[in-house]
């Protein structure tokens, strides 16, 4: 157990939970793991939201499915509990008008005593990554 509350368990749980909700389209759902007060995302262009308003602003268009069907495939999750942080790295596959295409990406999570998400960063490999709505 660590000085903020949360075993290695309970941040791997956590954080599979969290980037499932990704994966089932479930906006409410993954606005729920993000702490009600001081949350922030850090976003892989670099433009960070501030507060669960702005949080769920910067991630509608991508739940609203702007970008096509989005699936995330968990690679590979570093855990510090003493820390209260994860890293979790992944695959993002989506459709797009020449076919399937994805990138490569991180999370860092940071997580508050009762788990919630206090802080995510976000990093993407890729060659151009240039998320506008896809044109059907």
């Amino acid at each position: 157990m660590n000085h903020k509350g949360l075993d290695r368990m309970a941040l791997e749980r956590l954080t599979n939970a969290f980037t499932e909700t990704f994966n089932d389209n479930d906006l409410d759902a993954m606005m729920s793991y993000f702490a009600d007060a001081g949350a922030v995302y850090d976003q892989h262009d670099g433009v960070v939201a501030e507060g669960l308003v702005a949080i769920r602003a910067a991630f509608q268009p991508q739940f609203d499915g702007e970008y096509g069907a989005m699936r995330f495939a968990v690679e590979d999750l570093f855990i510090d509990p003493e820390q209260g942080k994860t890293m979790i790295r992944w695959l993002c596959s989506f459709d797009t008008k020449r076919g399937r295409a994805g990138w490569r990406g991180l999370d860092i999570l940071h997580f508050n005593a009762v788990g919630k998400i206090t802080t995510k960063l976000t990093y993407a490999k890729a060659k151009v990554l240039k998320l506008d709505a896809v044109e059907a």
